[in-house]
């Protein structure tokens, strides 16, 4: 075999450090890889700190999580870290071992890592810096001494206690310093540099977090509290289902590579639309509307990674703004989805593009009918006892229906002067009315569970009835025909009604 000619190519690593950081980063995804770092070395607490009275702006995001010791740290540090074809805990959030350097090299030119195993003492620290692999020309990074390390964690200290609610209690194990951010150095007026970085800290960023980490924040137990500037980020769950107004649609599973991808559609109701126009409501966050919430939100791992839009599926369009398509990935086959460096972009692979569009269709028209549905805005979800509505609302995976209201006074008045038999007629026959206006209205009735309370009639009542029928002469067929499917029976879902009729 015949032995060729080599060449080195080093690469120069001033322009490699550069175009690594074009990765399609905002300071908020920026900010997010970084926790996922945080969130999967099992931090409970993860704390973003600025100081901005001066220049260069300087930024530290800190955790309590396990820490680091000096060579895992050296590790860390390197370009990449780990394969991305490595196998992964099923709670890993990081996939191509570069988050961490890219997604700081996109917001400054030099970053600092200071790290410590959890109950340990001493921190190592080591020191990326663009101005210093342009002057050396090396790929090399910096070692930090015990007096760079003492004046960071005194500087953060400082700039805690600068800040109204400093915490005593946070520990930090892992402290990230970005010194210098470049991308708001483009101002002629320092004022502008801070109110621009204190509008995207505050505003932007904290909104963006409150999203993708909403999971981890509500969490009973190994919950996440993510605090920017001594301010706690509240989480905003775009799936209220604590929401009796939210309306979850059947889900879906397909088995996919190693894991299962499992998808969900949601409508939202129509009065929504009127809600999102106050500040503070549990559809949209403050600075969004329901379009642009409206799409696919793909988690991974319990992480957001896209929310809102179609990902070029479909068009986003007015009419289909109440309509949220929740898809649940492992991180198993986030190689599949072509999962970017930022974690902010993903292609759906064609084997599942199908299962998606399906879902989709079926959301799409789902939303679309509730969108069109303004009359139900006039209905109350539950009326009150001595309620003047003879119908009420309720949200169902069949849609919103409207249902009698037994606590109506004339009516309850009425059943409380029949007979058992007139009374089990009487419900028979409400029941039958209000599953023909669901009909007419072209809403699915939810089936009869054999639940009286839930079904607002039970079954005795429901076989009292259909014997009464089969003594007035109706015939057995008629009444399979005719009267179950609007009573929403199966007839071989129940064993008395299966036993009268078959």
């Amino acid at each position: 075999m015949q032995k060729h000619q080599t060449e080195l190519a080093n690469p120069n690593p001033e322009f490699l450090i550069k175009s690594i950081a074009e990765q399609g980063y905002s300071l908020e995804t920026a900010l997010a890889d970084l926790m996922d770092n945080s969130i999967t070395a099992n931090a409970s607490r993860i704390e973003v700190l600025t100081k901005i009275d001066e220049e260069p702006f300087t930024l530290f995001l800190s955790d309590n999580g396990d820490g680091m010791s000096k060579e895992s740290l050296k590790r860390n540090m390197q370009f990449p870290s780990k394969s991305p074809e490595d196998s992964r805990e099923s709670n890993d959030l990081g996939r191509f071992g570069l988050g961490l350097k890219t997604a700081s090299f996109s917001q400054t030119r030099a970053f600092t890592v200071l790290s410590r195993k959890k109950g340990t003492s001493f921190y190592s620290g080591l020191t990326w810096d663009v101005k210093h692999l342009k002057d050396s020309g090396k790929w090399e990074m910096i070692i930090n001494s015990d007096e760079e390390i003492a004046e960071i964690l005194e500087q953060s200290n400082n700039i805690s206690n600068d800040h109204q609610n400093s915490s005593n209690e946070f520990i930090p194990n892992t402290i990230v310093v970005w010194k210098g951010l470049y991308k708001f150095e483009n101002f002629l007026d320092v004022k502008n540099k801070q109110d621009a970085l204190k509008e995207e800290i505050t505003n932007t960023t904290s909104e963006y977090l409150s999203i993708v980490f909403h999971k981890f924040m509500e969490r009973q137990t190994n919950r996440v509290d993510i605090r920017i500037n001594n301010t706690l980020v509240k989480p905003f769950n775009p799936f209220p289902t604590d929401n009796s107004n939210l309306r979850a649609l059947e889900p879906l599973q397909k088995v996919f590579g190693k894991d299962i991808v499992k998808i969900q559609g949601f409508v939202l109701p129509n009065s929504s639309i009127k809600e999102t126009k106050e500040n503070y409501n549990p559809w949209t966050p403050h600075n969004k509307s329901l379009m642009d919430m409206e799409g696919l939100y793909i988690y991974r791992a319990d992480r957001l990674i896209l929310f809102g839009g179609w990902n070029g599926l479909i068009k986003k369009m007015p009419r289909l703004q109440l309509g949220r398509l929740k898809i649940d990935i492992g991180n198993k086959v986030d190689h599949l989805f072509h999962l970017n460096v930022a974690k902010s972009q993903i292609n759906i692979p064609h084997d599942l593009k199908n299962s998606f569009l399906r879902a989709i269709v079926h959301l799409k028209a789902e939303a679309q009918k509730e969108y069109f549905n303004h009359g139900l805005k006039t209905f109350t979800q539950r009326p009150s006892e001595h309620s003047s509505e003879l119908f009420y609302k309720t949200a169902t995976n069949k849609g919103v229906l409207l249902r009698i209201n037994d606590e109506f006074p004339l009516l309850k008045s009425l059943k409380s002067s029949l007979s058992n038999k007139q009374k089990a007629e009487l419900n028979f026959i409400l029941k039958m009315s209000s599953n023909l206006i669901n009909k007419v209205r072209q809403v699915d009735n939810v089936e009869i569970t054999g639940n009286a309370e839930k079904d607002g009639i039970s079954i005795d009542e429901i076989v009292k009835s259909i014997n009464e029928l089969l003594n007035l002469g109706m015939s057995k067929e008629q009444i399979k025909k005719d009267i179950l499917p609007n009573l929403g029976i199966k007839i071989n879902a129940h064993e008395e009604i299966s036993n009268l009729l078959n």
